[in-house]
């Protein structure tokens, strides 16, 4: 079994990022420059880590038949928090449906990661070995980067969403 403490320490930094920034979202009230730049500065951070987590962490956990189910529904929270952002970018701001969509996506997204911390990594851990490590290490940094350069707030309401 390799040493995993690199990668899961890296992918909590991230989730203590996220949880930095939506505390502050939560201290905000209406339209203002502050909620939409930090709300913008989410978006890419969670666009950008998902997208990374799952080529680094889940592409290689897809192989590893123990882990499949877990891996998947990972993903698949993936997928419903980029739809439930895209929601809150189509929703007025400062309007009272914003606020209560975002305390429904902060608490979802909380207990995605609290989730993964929790009883994914540990599991994960037990299935990796170096050559494993050696592919995350080489595809985190690099990926989340080329991600968020292109990570945009993208509007739609979830009953527009295609599914």
């Amino acid at each position: 079994m390799a040493d995993t403490t690199e990668i899961f320490d890296r992918l909590k930094q991230d989730h203590d990022r996220h949880r930095e920034l939506l505390d502050k979202l939560l201290e905000t009230s209406g339209e203002t420059d502050e909620r939409e730049k930090l709300f913008t500065e989410l978006t890419k951070e969670l666009k950008s880590h998902a997208a990374a987590e799952e080529q680094a962490l889940y592409s290689t956990m897809l192989r590893k038949p123990p882990t499949t189910d877990e891996t998947r529904h990972s993903v698949a929270e993936h997928h419903e928090i980029d739809e439930a952002l895209n929601d809150l970018a189509a929703t007025d701001m400062a309007s009272g449906a914003w606020l209560t969509k975002f305390k429904e996506f902060d608490h979802r997204y909380r207990h995605h990661i609290n989730e993964e911390e929790e009883d994914h990594f540990p599991d994960f851990e037990n299935y990796l070995d170096d050559k494993d490590m050696d592919h995350m290490r080489s595809v985190f940094d690099r990926r989340k980067e080329e991600e968020k350069a292109e990570a945009e707030v993208t509007p739609e309401k979830k009953e527009e969403a295609k599914e």
